[in-house]
């Protein structure tokens, strides 16, 4: 009987362990940024955005440049001139 046992538990297919599926760190970027624009802000940083650069108008009635859809926490940054 015991010799019985240990050929069934032999005979049985071992599952195979498939390793995790990975995504390589260069898609990830890439498609974060897909179809956006480098910009440089007022305050001379860089900014990556999305959305269109529009102008609007400021309290004084003078025009300023922004861009739009943009990340971090600002939605709409000052471009510099």
């Amino acid at each position: 009987m015991k010799a019985l046992t240990l050929a069934l538990l032999l005979s049985l297919p071992l599952p195979q362990a498939a390793p995790p599926l990975r995504k390589p760190a260069g898609q990830v970027t890439r498609s974060a940024r897909k179809g956006g624009k480098w910009y440089f802000t007022a305050t001379g940083h860089a900014v990556y955005c999305y959305g269109p650069v529009m102008y609007v108008t400021e309290v004084q009635g003078g025009l300023k440049r922004v861009a739009t859809f943009c990340q971090g926490d600002k939605p709409i940054v000052q471009l510099k001139d």
